[in-house]
């Protein structure tokens, strides 16, 4: 079996989905439902595309599935922005520090893969 424990993508994208699944609980709790639920999808899929790669099938199925976590990434970025940008929404800087983090690990990951 595979071990996972020293993989920095996986450990950022699963705490980040944590993130964002407390965030959304806070955006449902002041009935912000159409936007918690969108930002649900995009900012947990990030995590999940990045552990579904781990069994890419080849180098071009791997490249794939990490560009649609950062596809997802680009998603989130936008939702979070909003928020950021509405009134009486909750503070997404922490959130938006954290994806910056991702989204150049990600880019990282993508460009040295392609070599």
């Amino acid at each position: 079996m595979r071990n996972d424990d020293d993989n920095v993508i996986l450990k950022l994208t699963f705490a980040f989905s944590l993130k964002i699944i407390e965030f959304t609980e806070l955006l449902e709790t002041k009935k912000k439902y159409n936007v918690a639920n969108q930002l649900f999808r995009c900012g947990t899929s990030i995590g999940a595309n990045v552990k579904e790669a781990q069994n890419a099938e080849s180098k071009p199925d791997f490249i794939h599935q990490m560009k649609i976590a950062a596809k997802e990434g680009d998603e989130t970025e936008y939702w979070l922005l909003l928020c950021k940008q509405s009134v009486n929404y909750p503070d997404t800087e922490k959130l938006l520090e954290d994806l910056l983090v991702i989204n150049k690990v990600l880019s990282k990951i993508i460009a040295s893969s392609k070599n």
